[in-house]
């Protein structure tokens, strides 16, 4: 499926006109992308690393175009499960228009930073600006969820709590991944500004590009240690817990065992003699009872003493 756009008083407007300057291209069928390819002069792989989630950040220089490969955000479902994973994006500048593929229709062209457009090097950086800023949004919503989900661990002892924990950290090494390769593409692009025809104004957007991109990969590097810092901690918290109830259970063991022990040697009747009360069973069960218990608890609390005394 593909889309054309015009500038129209400063915005990006959808056109019907054959002649546009922006064309949106939204999983490209056969047809399509040999039109890509073979008229284009687009380069295949290219192409299809555009439309690859696994692909990272690049810029390629080609003899009538520039290729651009920039990561963004993937729009975030409930069927997700608490992963957030990143998507490409391919942009393919022209002297007279720009290429943009995508694997899936998403909006572009929205907000106060698409308010004022009226050039293709307008719309590729603030397509770069604008994945930088849904990196952010995306982090900060990240901390929200595993603030959510630390309070849920806390008076919880099901472990789909901690697997979502585990799935937000990997979600945060996807978004380095793709902040960090992101950040190269527009060193690159700063490096080449004047080759690319961009104007100071650009270059100066270009800076404050990469100021925001990295500060969206050190928000992402301090929630990830946070992130893996917690699960660490909680990981030493619940091996603890294990090591004293596993305590408190062998405790209670041995507490039973020992009165079992004297109950199996001698039994009711060698109790009842000893005491003189072998005819009047019911006296003597509810003292061999008592005597059991006594000495159950008496074993279970000298073991305790023993355990506090040894920390």
């Amino acid at each position: 499926m593909v889309k054309e756009f015009t500038f129209c008083g400063g915005k990006i407007v959808e056109s019907s006109d054959k002649e546009c300057p922006i064309y949106v291209y939204v999983n490209p069928d056969e047809t399509e992308r040999k039109y890509l390819i073979e008229s284009l002069n687009i380069d295949e792989h290219t192409l299809h690393s555009s439309l690859d989630s696994n692909e990272l950040a690049r810029m390629e220089m080609e003899p009538d175009h520039l290729a651009l490969i920039i990561k963004q955000p993937k729009r975030y479902t409930g069927k997700d499960s608490f992963l957030f994973n990143v998507e490409s994006i391919g942009l393919f500048m022209f002297s007279n228009r720009l290429i943009i593929l995508l694997a899936e229709d998403i909006p572009l062209f929205y907000g106060r930073q698409f308010a004022k457009v009226d050039s293709i090097q307008d719309v590729v950086l603030k397509l770069l600006y604008m994945s930088t800023a849904h990196f952010q949004g995306h982090i900060k919503a990240i901390s929200m969820c595993s603030d959510e989900l630390e309070e849920q661990i806390n008076s919880s002892i099901n472990n789909r709590q901690l697997l979502n924990m585990f799935t937000l950290e990997k979600s945060l090494v996807f978004y380095l991944e793709g902040i960090s390769s992101n950040g190269r593409v527009i060193e690159r692009l700063k490096t080449s500004a004047s080759k690319l025809g961009l104007s100071t104004t650009h270059a100066e957007f270009l800076d404050d590009i990469a100021i925001e991109n990295a500060q969206s990969y050190e928000m992402a590097q301090i929630y990830s240690q946070v992130i893996s810092s917690l699960m660490d901690a909680r990981a030493s918290i619940i091996s603890n817990n294990l090591n004293v109830m596993m305590k408190n259970l062998n405790a209670i063991v041995i507490a039973v065992a020992i009165p079992s022990f004297f109950a199996g040697v001698g039994g009711m009747s060698e109790f009842s003699a000893m005491i003189g009360l072998e005819r009047s069973w019911k006296i003597a069960y509810p003292l061999f009872f008592v005597a059991m218990l006594c000495l159950g608890l008496g074993t279970f609390f000298l073991i305790r003493k023993v355990e506090r005394t040894w920390r």
